[in-house]
C-alpha cells in the first residue's frame, strides 16, 4: 500500500477492526518512511452472477425478475409470501453454490419448477407452461403426464386439482352481485 503522503510503498498495520457494516475491515497503517498514519478499508470483491439466456446472451442476475415469475405462477393460489421467499432463497442458494459467475437460465427454470412442485401443483403447471414455451397441447400433456408419474396420481385427479385450485376466484373489490329477493 502506497503512503498517501510520501508515496512510498513501505508501511505496517498498526490496528485492524471490523467495519461498522460487518462487510469491511478498517486498517490503521503507519508509513515506515515518513512515520505518518493513514486508514485503509478492505472488502471482498464481489463478482455479480450473470444469467446465460437461451440465445446465449449474458445478462445480470435479477432476483426481482425471478420473484415476479414465481409470484405470477402462484397468483390467486394458496401460496404464502413466506413460501415464495423460501423458493427464491432455495433457488438462489443452489445457483450460487454450483455456479461461480454464470448460470444458465435453463438451470434456474428447472430449480424453480422443482421447488414449485413441492409447494403447489397448480403453480408448478402454470410456471412449466410459460417456462417450457409449449407449441401445442401435446407438449403440455407430456409435462402433465410426467408430473403425474412422479406423484403417482391420475390425469383425472390432476384435472380436479386444476379446476378446483386454479380457477378464477371472485374479486373481493368488485362488490356483490345483486339478485332479486
Amino acid at each position: 500500500m502506497r503512503c498517501p503522503f510520501c508515496r512510498v510503498d513501505n508501511d505496517r498495520v498498526v490496528d485492524s477492526r471490523s467495519g461498522e457494516d460487518g462487510v469491511t475491515i478498517r486498517r490503521r497503517r503507519e508509513c515506515l518512511a515518513c512515520k505518518r498514519r493513514f486508514t485503509t478499508y478492505e472488502r471482498v470483491e464481489e463478482t455479480p452472477l450473470r444469467v446465460i439466456k437461451k440465445d446465449k446472451r449474458r445478462v445480470p442476475y435479477e432476483p426481482e425478475k425471478l420473484r415476479r415469475g414465481i409470484e405470477k405462477a402462484c397468483w390467486n393460489l394458496n401460496v404464502s409470501v413466506e413460501q415464495i421467499d423460501n423458493i427464491v432463497s432455495a433457488v438462489e442458494t443452489d445457483a450460487f453454490e454450483k455456479h461461480d459467475r454464470e448460470v444458465p437460465s435453463s438451470y434456474l427454470g428447472e430449480l424453480v419448477m422443482r421447488e414449485l412442485r413441492k409447494v403447489n401443483q397448480v403453480a408448478y403447471v402454470r410456471f412449466a407452461s410459460v417456462y417450457k414455451e409449449f407449441k401445442d397441447v401435446s407438449e403440455f400433456m407430456e409435462v402433465l403426464e410426467e408430473f403425474m408419474k412422479g406423484r403417482g396420481g391420475s390425469a383425472a385427479a390432476l384435472r380436479r386439482e386444476l379446476t378446483a385450485g386454479g380457477g378464477a376466484r371472485p374479486d373481493p373489490d368488485a362488490g356483490e352481485s345483486r339478485r332479486p329477493r
